[in-house]
């Protein structure tokens, strides 16, 4: 194991060179920034997911970047012209790919090492674990891994998922400071509110939660925690504030889940800095790889799962675009299938499918329930496995109706100005 400054680092990436780093909270931060200075690149192929910082890497001449999800980084580095591509994959298909691509150098955030060396892999398990371990044991690859006082020692569960590697067990450790990213809290809309509202009877006391990413799930935690309701689990891809709030409210026991009871579990965590400092040597929380979190088999075994997941727009059949807008990359897929898919396991699970039931283009409103989706436009979840979906205007409860049922009872919670055309449609809807 060498260590090595940031910019030292940055000297082992050569001219024509690969490298794969995880989603989000997992990028090592002060790495890329030192390639920043780089103007030698010929062919450098990097493979990564929601970047959580601008790196002027990837507006170099001769730099090409693969992204498996689209954050706000990586939506302005293609307005500015970088070379972004999207590849589409759910969260579990990163594994395959990442073996597939066999990029020369992974690496990834962790903390500090311990005083027996080992380092803790963070903020994410996701799908670079096994990876990160092959590129290790393979002495034409590099495993790097960055570690900063700012990123807390979180865990995984052992002995089968040890959330950390050994200092003697990895090539490369970059020294650096890098802070985690800080997903701050918007303010809660009206919308949101009575979304959360038409959300809380579907969940009931015990019940295991996953959330995702965005100000719905984030009000509903926040409404559950603040509510009388109580003992339940957490089994979600994303680890949120909205969560730790709800565990902060003595309102999570993970007891009697089915699965891994006794802990929250996840495979990545983002949110406030509050967050980070909270998960700090929490032994409350585990974090695994995502072939484990996001298995719908899995999903399915914890007791009373309801999954919380948003979307962009939905039509009359039920079928949902939750990455793109008119045919363009937006965000990722994620693990909106999986979560989706394995609360469709068992009647007693829900999954349900927030979203508003219109949005504002150039000025104008437009439904997100529509009788049919617009040509171009790509599905992330299909038809047959949608539970509930809600808006601000009520609930659609999709599990067992006919499709002419299913169109009405999405034509019913659609918007004000909308729900007339939409009725009209669903009424005559093919059988």
């Amino acid at each position: 194991m060498r260590k090595l400054s940031p910019s030292e680092a940055a000297g082992i990436v050569n001219p024509v060179d690969s490298v794969s780093v995880p989603l989000g909270p997992g990028v090592p931060g002060d790495f890329f920034h030192a390639l920043d200075s780089r103007e030698d690149f010929e062919r450098l192929e990097i493979n990564g997911a929601l970047l959580p910082d601008l790196f002027g890497v990837f507006t170099k001449p001769g730099v090409s970047y693969k992204s498996g999800f689209y954050g706000p980084a990586e939506r302005f580095l293609i307005s500015a012209g970088a070379d972004v591509q999207f590849v589409p994959s759910d969260f579990r298909g990163f594994i395959s790919m990442l073996e597939k691509v066999n990029s020369r150098i992974v690496a990834t955030m962790a903390s500090p090492p311990d005083a027996d060396g080992w380092m803790s892999l963070s903020l994410h398990a996701g799908a670079h674990v096994a990876e990160l371990r092959r590129a290790a044991a393979d002495p034409d690859r590099i495993c790097l891994l960055e570690t900063s006082e700012q990123f807390p020692r979180t865990f995984g569960i052992e002995p089968e998922y040890r959330h950390a590697m050994h200092v003697d067990e990895v090539d490369i450790v970059v020294e650096g400071d890098y802070t985690p990213i800080n997903l701050a809290d918007a303010p809660t809309t009206e919308v949101e509110e009575a979304i959360a509202g038409f959300s809380l009877p579907f969940i009931p006391d015990g019940a295991t939660l996953q959330t995702g990413i965005g100000g719905i799930p984030n009000t509903i935690a926040t409404a559950l925690a603040e509510g009388p309701g109580s003992g339940y689990g957490v089994h979600s891809e994303m680890f949120t504030s909205g969560l730790m709030r709800l565990c902060q409210a003595g309102k999570v026991t993970n007891e009697n889940k089915g699965v891994y009871d006794g802990y929250s579990v996840t495979t990545f965590a983002a949110g406030v800095p509050e967050l980070y400092e909270w998960l700090d040597g929490n032994r409350e929380v585990r974090f695994l790889p995502v072939e484990i979190i996001n298995s719908p088999e899995v999903i399915a075994k914890n007791d009373n799962m309801v999954t919380i997941n948003g979307a962009m727009a939905i039509d009359l059949s039920g079928q949902i675009v939750a990455d793109t807008i008119e045919g363009n990359q937006f965000s990722g897929i994620g693990g909106h299938e999986d979560f989706v898919a394995g609360a469709a396991l068992e009647l007693s699970d829900r999954s349900l499918v927030c979203l508003p039931s219109s949005t504002s283009v150039d000025g104008n409103l437009v439904s997100r329930i529509t009788p049919k989706l617009p040509s171009g436009s790509i599905v992330t979840t299909p038809r047959h496995m949608v539970d509930v979906v809600i808006t601000e205007n009520g609930v659609a409860e999709l599990r067992g109706l006919s499709v002419r049922e299913r169109a009405l009872a999405l034509a019913a919670i659609g918007h004000e100005e909308f729900r007339d055309e939409l009725l009209a449609v669903a009424e005559v809807w093919p059988s």
